[in-house]
């Protein structure tokens, strides 16, 4: 494991000797372009590994993506190389079609503490609610980023991310099969406590991702890589491309169906993917990702 090595996987050329937010924030955001949220090994008939090394060959070397566990997990040792003084925390993940949260915790992510501030570092979410930049942990303070207003409202010890939702021009509205509620103004993201967890306490959730009949991860294909003004992803035959706040506080989206044969080359051309075993794209799940 090299940090070198990783920085070339994430096309990162910048200084890395200081501790400060910029640098962080560089690095985090080349992470995010350059390393997919995907769960596409689910749908190949490989499993994911909650291990490091496994993590570290599979996105920097085999040049995949990966999800919270697997992003963050590699995000966490790249910054505790650097130096800098990282937490794990675990998050319930909303789910707006059951106006709920789980009863146990499903998502990873990353507190850092820097010049006597916290951040929350998030570069495993994905989709149309993937941070661009570290968040500085301060209820009720919007923080505008690229994808939209971020903000964290934390009650009697709990915190909530939300984001506030621009409008969206689709262009080809016909093939949109989204559910998502027009006047929906801002989305509750997920909520987390700041009780420090171990690497061990998501193996239960890293299994029962990948095999329960009923998670999102079995029931949809999902790939999703942020881009310089927006994002691209393919959930099961479905490429979406989002370019954010083209005009007028709107994002414009296009939606495409692919045909099987193209796939494989969307993969590959759009995601910089080629997988080692036969992909079977999934998406029976009525969840929204948008």
């Amino acid at each position: 494991m090299d940090i070198k090595e990783y920085f070339a996987r994430i096309s990162y050329q910048g200084s890395h000797n200081k501790l400060d937010l910029a640098t962080m924030s560089d690095i985090f955001q080349h992470h995010i372009q350059a390393v997919p949220f995907e769960n596409l090994s689910i749908h190949c008939g490989e499993s994911i590994e909650l291990d490091l090394e496994a993590t570290y060959n599979k996105i920097v070397r085999k040049k995949r993506g990966g999800w919270c566990m697997e992003n963050n997990y590699l995000l966490s040792w790249v910054l505790k190389t650097l130096g800098y003084d990282v937490t794990l925390l675990g998050a319930k993940v909303y789910v707006p079609e059951l106006d709920a949260y789980p009863d146990e915790i499903d998502h990873l992510l990353l507190q850092v503490e820097l010049d006597g501030k916290s951040y929350i570092v998030d570069g495993g979410f994905g989709m149309a609610y993937q941070l661009w930049q570290p968040m500085e942990l301060i209820s009720g303070m919007d923080q505008p980023q690229t994808p939209g207003v971020f903000r964290f409202q934390e009650e009697n010890g709990t915190w909530y991310l939300e984001k506030v939702k621009r409008k969206q021009c689709v262009l080809n509205q016909s093939t949109s099969t989204s559910q998502n509620v027009e006047n929906e103004v801002c989305r509750r993201v997920y909520l987390f406590t700041l009780q420090p967890q171990d690497i061990e306490e998501f193996r239960g959730c890293n299994a029962h991702l990948q095999t329960a009949p009923d998670s999102l991860f079995v029931t949809k294909s999902i790939c999703s890589l942020q881009t310089s003004d927006g994002i691209r992803a393919l959930v099961g035959w479905k490429l979406t491309e989002i370019k954010y706040n083209y005009r007028d506080n709107m994002d414009l989206v296009e939606i495409r169906i692919l045909a099987d044969e193209e796939i494989e080359k969307t993969l590959k051309e759009k995601f910089n993917i080629t997988l080692d075993k036969k992909f079977v794209p999934v998406n029976t799940s009525r969840l929204s990702l948008f």
